[in-house]
């Protein structure tokens, strides 16, 4: 049996087969509000034009318009971890955030968890390690979130907050060159890539790599960083940490470094505990009250 393909059948062939590459992926919030703090799913722009970031936002009660705080999660080389990631939530951070009137957007990036789609953060291996590279496409990320939601009518158009934490927090410091009117301060916890070396504590992968990326990082950043971490982490050592927050001061950058005490048996996670929170209430108080940097020329 001969089939005859005439130009109906043929138009509407192509469009089957062109649908899932023509479909619009369509961004915002995802069903209703609910608790705790107004909690909904959204969907964010990513650097795949065809896949969507999944986010999680709270907000405070009211219309608003309130200051946007992000906060940019932690992440890992390994692919399956990646994949089996749960969604970040950061709930204490979230709470104490939401009760100082900040609306709080928690993106998952992508290759991680729910979102899924192609790891664009590798830093690769410890022979050629580009931390820059990859701090930079995570900072990408966070920073089609911020513009995203800053187009939203309860969201300020200035004095946004990001904090990140571990590998999110190593992208804030990219993310540092951004303009300071739009982005008041950076709360990084525990920064860096590379840590736990083949799953061994206090082992970081390339550290030269890492101290030479920080100081490409610090000559281009205008915010100033809030560089917190615990004694008992093992991924980024305070007197490592020290040592990276030295080298991006050097280069340029603005940076508090401060040691907070030890949280629990892993200090690395202590800002996804109400503990972490509480130990580190004292520095964050102080950034969130601060008045707002004034933008300053790089030579």
């Amino acid at each position: 049996m001969r089939l005859l393909f005439t130009p109906a059948l043929l138009s509407l062939l192509a469009v089957l087969a062109a649908s899932p590459l023509c479909a619009q992926v369509a961004f915002g919030p995802l069903g209703e509000e609910g608790e705790p703090f107004r909690r909904q799913e959204w969907r964010l722009p990513s650097p795949d034009t065809g896949m969507a970031a999944h986010a999680l936002l709270f907000r405070p009660l009211g219309a608003g318009p309130f200051r946007l705080a992000v906060i940019a999660h932690a992440s890992t080389q390994n692919g399956l971890r990646r994949a089996q990631m749960p969604r970040p939530e950061y709930r204490a951070l979230t709470a104490y955030l939401v009760a100082r009137g900040f609306a709080v957007l928690v993106p998952e990036r992508l290759g991680h968890g729910a979102t899924g789609g192609r790891y664009v953060e590798d830093q690769g291996g410890c022979d050629e390690a580009d931390y820059a590279r990859s701090a930079g496409a995570t900072a990408d990320q966070i920073s089609l979130a911020l513009d995203y939601l800053r187009k939203q009518e309860f969201i300020r158009k200035d004095a946004a907050i990001v904090l990140g934490h571990s590998a999110g927090g190593w992208g804030t410091l990219a993310l540092a060159n951004a303009d300071p009117k739009a982005v008041s301060a950076i709360i990084a916890f525990a920064p860096g890539r590379g840590g736990h070396a083949n799953d061994e504590p206090n082992r970081i992968c390339a550290p030269h790599a890492l101290l030479a990326a920080a100081a490409e990082l610090g000559k281009a950043a205008r915010i100033p960083v809030t560089w917190l971490v615990a004694t008992n982490d093992s991924y980024f050592a305070p007197a490592f940490s020290q040592k990276l927050v030295e080298t991006f001061r050097g280069a340029g950058g603005k940076a508090d470094f401060r040691t907070l005490p030890a949280v629990g048996s892993e200090g690395h996670w202590m800002i996804e505990t109400e503990a972490g929170v509480k130990a580190a209430s004292g520095d964050l108080a102080r950034v969130l009250n601060q008045p707002k940097p004034v933008a300053t020329k790089k030579p």
